[in-house]
């Protein structure tokens, strides 16, 4: 109950009753499970409930799990919808027989681009460091009436000494590369490649991503061709790495 007190409001024996360990807020806001019984002034009630809200709304962003949608060539594509946005994400993952050095050549080679996508028109290294980093820029081709798109990207290369996994994520950078008036910039951008040695000479490879392609393109076109991905990129590594 709150009491007004020459322009002090008073919270008097407020109490949160049923928190149980399994509350939905217990991990974020802990305290929400004591009795409170104190003054607190307009602006420390502001506070805290600005936190509430914070709290609230992380809690409804958290990312959704992974959906099956096919399974193409002994590769399975997932997606999902993104926390916050109206697109989805894709996943795909497949065993492909080869080895983390034949892999390495192709994912995260600053050397070895010209595989990718027959509709990339240009590519542009801007910094390569070895198994660790690489900046890029590079243009996509897209069908007329639409115009093409660019991308500037930095990609971060790991790999685990103990499994010998390789991972290389990569994420849009922007302010790097000016802007051209005929083409769309794609600034919200990440990819996950995630290489895993298996006993049996296999290697389990899950290609993660996003893109929000910017533009004109209705986000239910785009939901429905974003399974393509995963499966032709999947196809053309198994293909090269053999």
């Amino acid at each position: 109950m709150l009491i007004p007190v020459n322009g002090v409001l008073l919270v008097k024996s407020i109490k949160i009753l049923n928190c149980t360990p399994k509350c939905a807020l217990l991990d974020k806001i802990p305290f929400l499970c004591l009795k409170i019984n104190r003054t607190v002034t307009p602006a420390r009630l502001f506070i805290i409930l600005s936190f509430l809200l914070i709290a609230l709304h992380q809690g409804r962003l958290t990312a959704q799990p992974w959906e099956f949608v096919e399974e193409s060539e002994d590769i399975k594509v997932y997606t999902r919808v993104e926390p916050g946005h109206s697109l989805k994400s894709f996943k795909g993952e497949a065993y492909i027989r080869s080895d983390i050095a034949k892999l390495a050549n192709l994912l995260g080679n600053a050397n070895n681009f010209d595989w990718w996508d027959e509709a990339i028109r240009d590519i542009r290294v801007l910094e390569f460091q070895p198994e660790k980093y690489i900046r890029y820029y590079l243009v996509y081709d897209v069908p007329w009436p639409l115009y093409d798109r660019d991308l500037c990207v930095e990609a971060f290369i790991t790999s685990d000494p103990a499994t010998g996994t390789r991972t290389v994520y990569a994420r849009s950078l922007l302010n790097v590369i000016p802007e051209e008036d005929d083409m769309v910039r794609i600034k919200d951008y990440w990819q996950k490649w995630t290489a895993t040695p298996m006993p049996d000479g296999m290697v389990h490879l899950i290609l993660e991503g996003y893109a929000d392609p910017g533009g004109y393109i209705p986000d239910w076109l785009y939901n429905m061709v974003i399974t393509n991905t995963p499966i032709n990129v999947i196809k053309k590594v198994r293909d090269r790495a053999k």
